[in-house]
């Protein structure tokens, strides 16, 4: 997130979409135990770091300096995309070439029924964030070329010396 920040133009928007775990709700101080085992077992088989919610995001941003901060949970929106995953694996094709890609590939594979499982218990969440930087101050010039200046730049004749 701290990238992400340094990076943004000022007044440029920043989208965030990532699988989070869910929001800790009044008075919890962490995830339950199985659901932070069932997240070390994700994040293990595809080199995961380690989870984090919405509002841990949201708190990075916020500590950024960024403002205009929405939220949306997408979790309905995706939730086929594992399915689908899984059902296209068996492919004849699918299978040879899991097979070729090796152990950590096919260990990836084998850990996606536990991405549905976290989805329909509601520990996995697939999360939007956005906000917006803050304009550069008055007089202050943005490292960065505004939308006017690239669609002018891209209309230039290229001079080849």
């Amino acid at each position: 997130v701290s990238e992400l920040c340094r990076v943004l133009r000022p007044g440029g928007r920043l989208i965030l979409v990532a699988w989070t775990h869910r929001d800790l709700t009044e008075g919890e101080v962490e995830l339950k135990p199985k659901e932070e085992k069932l997240l070390q077992r994700i994040s293990q088989a595809y080199y995961l770091p380690r989870w984090c919610s919405v509002n841990d995001y949201i708190s990075l941003i916020t500590a950024k300096g960024l403002g205009g901060i929405k939220r949306d949970d997408w979790t309905q929106n995706v939730a086929r995309f594992w399915p689908a995953v899984i059902a296209s694996s068996f492919r004849p094709s699918s299978i040879l070439g899991l097979f070729k890609s090796g152990w950590s590939t096919l260990r990836g594979a084998l850990v996606m029924p536990l991405m549905i499982r976290g989805q329909k218990k509601g520990t996995i969440r697939f999360g939007l964030v956005t906000a917006t930087k803050a304009p550069a101050a008055a007089g202050q010039e943005s490292p960065w070329p505004s939308i006017d200046q690239m669609s002018t730049m891209s209309q230039q004749p290229v001079v080849k010396s």
